[in-house]
């Protein structure tokens, strides 16, 4: 995927957040994004929304990019959400992907989750976006 950097650098925290084991599609995003220009810090499998929040206090990154097929997006999508504002970390934006059934989406949103990015969204769709949000 050829495109030029971000004009600043922007830092982003992926995880499969709860027990989700399917990694795969996270991954491609976490490289589709280091290609574009960003810094990607890629947690692994099973962080608790807690260690998300932490790691992306730690890292001074921008943004927290979610992946979830387990099912469990209304609970630990909202979850990370919650940490950050009892952080005092509002300023983190946080999007999401993976298996998220339509009526959930407006949903997520109105909880503060900025996105959602479905399987098949084509990777510089994800990409326009970030550099919509930070230029």
């Amino acid at each position: 995927m050829a495109s030029h950097a971000p004009a600043r650098s922007v830092r982003i925290v992926t995880a499969k957040v709860g027990l989700d084991g399917h990694d795969r599609g996270v991954k491609v995003i976490a490289r589709a994004l280091r290609e574009a220009g960003y810094e990607v810090i890629y947690l692994g499998l099973r962080p608790t929304p807690e260690m998300v929040v932490d790691a992306a206090l730690q890292e001074d990154a921008q943004v927290i990019g979610l992946s979830l097929h387990s099912g469990a997006h209304m609970t630990l999508f909202p979850a990370v959400v919650e940490e950050l504002k009892r952080r005092n970390a509002t300023d983190i934006v946080v999007f999401g992907g993976g298996i998220i059934p339509d009526q959930d989406i407006e949903e997520l949103k109105k909880l503060g989750v900025a996105a959602i990015f479905g399987p098949g969204t084509p990777l510089q769709d994800i990409v326009g976006w970030l550099r919509n949000r930070f230029p």
